[in-house]
């Protein structure tokens, strides 16, 4: 059971890590993976929402979520009419919109998904709103996280959680050391350009299928594209994404071969600049 929960803990920050973009030190991510001696290895769905709610739980303590149940509500209704279409509607879905005013959004495994206030502000319909979370929900069910954090796992530390599975107690420090660069390496470098490049795929697919103009994702890429790429407000998503202009041009190739599938939806523009006069008040 002390296996299991050193397990649980630890892969949950480089959870957090991955999906908040928060900044830690070395040394700091060494002291926490530093429990992981009998971790093997992620087993099944419901160790993955596991996992999540205890990245949530310590995103959630770095930043609060806005205090108005209207607006979560809302929030929450979309995402998970969006989710509904995806392949996994049966996950315990969670959304949220935090109190914080970077503009980004994040994935945590398991069904989290939280947006910033600061980029639905930014935000001008429902269908860019519904967009943005599905490429959350993109990199949810395709685990994105959960299969960088193996992979780094299997990189850095190749055979030391397997040999570690097999003693009781005396493990050898520097592979914890190893473990935590491999953290440090996800987070410097985020996600694979290439699981971007796909949440935005599905995104556009999601926003679609849930009757939605899927034109509202690539809004919000070209709102990000005309921001100041210097903005303290964008330097944690600019860190960690593809630059907003390389992602339209993946999406324009995508929607391209796809034109049929894509027409019609609506914006839901009316209800969205309802709903959004709550984060004025």
């Amino acid at each position: 059971m002390k296996a299991i929960v050193s397990l649980r803990f630890s892969i949950m920050l480089l959870a957090v890590l991955l999906a908040s973009c928060q900044t830690i030190d070395l040394n700091q991510i060494t002291s926490v993976t530093a429990s992981l001696g009998d971790a093997v290895s992620l087993k099944g769905e419901e160790e993955e929402q596991e996992v999540g709610a205890q990245a949530a739980n310590v995103l959630l303590g770095a930043a609060e979520v806005v205090e108005d149940e209207d607006l979560q509500r809302y929030v929450n209704r979309v995402g998970h009419w969006v989710a509904l279409h995806s392949d996994r509607p049966e996950l315990p879905w969670t959304f949220a919109v935090l109190n914080d005013g970077d503009i980004n959004a994040f994935a945590a495994p398991g069904g989290y998904v939280f947006i910033t206030a600061g980029l639905l502000a930014r935000m001008r319909s429902e269908a860019e709103l519904a967009g943005v979370l599905g490429h959350e929900i993109g990199h949810v069910t395709e685990k994105h996280h959960l299969k960088a954090i193996r992979k780094e796992a299997r990189l850095k530390i190749a055979g030391v959680l397997a040999a570690a599975a097999l003693e009781s107690e005396g493990h050898d420090s520097d592979r914890y050391v190893a473990l935590a660069d491999g953290a440090k390496t996800i987070y410097t470098r985020g996600l694979d350009r290439g699981d971007e490049y796909e949440a935005d795929r599905i995104g556009v697919v999601l926003a679609a299928r849930a009757g939605y103009d899927p034109y509202g994702l690539p809004a919000v890429l070209q709102t990000l594209d005309s921001l100041n790429a210097d903005s303290s407000a964008l330097a944690l998503m600019t860190a960690t994404h593809p630059a907003p202009q390389s992602r339209l041009e993946k999406l324009d190739k995508a929607m391209s071969a796809q034109t049929g599938q894509f027409a019609g939806g609506k914006s839901g523009s009316k209800r969205f600049r309802a709903e959004m006069t709550r984060l004025t008040r």
